[in-house]
């Protein structure tokens, strides 16, 4: 049977590879579209990394800190939606 600390562990391994490799997309990225991809990506997995310690420690607040990191998320994901539009329709 497995533990919740090996769980935690196989649970942050994986994720941790994905922030480094979202973060390098963020860094290399050739267009300011795939940086803010990947700033979408290191969020996303942020809240995983939240949801993940609110499992290990049983504390409620990290999962009130992801809730926040969405909703600022999904407003920059709107907003930068509005800016790519606006700017196709003067092209």
């Amino acid at each position: 049977m497995i533990d919740l600390a090996d769980l935690t562990t196989i649970l942050a391994v994986p994720m941790a590879v994905a922030f480094l490799l979202a973060g390098w997309r963020m860094v290399v990225g050739p267009s300011f579209a795939d940086r803010f991809v990947a700033l979408d990506m290191l969020t996303a997995i942020a809240v995983g990394f939240a949801a993940l310690t609110t499992l290990t420690t049983g504390r409620g607040a990290f999962l009130d800190i992801a809730l926040g990191i969405v909703l600022i998320n999904f407003v920059a994901t709107a907003a930068f939606a509005v800016f790519l539009e606006r700017k196709r329709r003067r092209q």
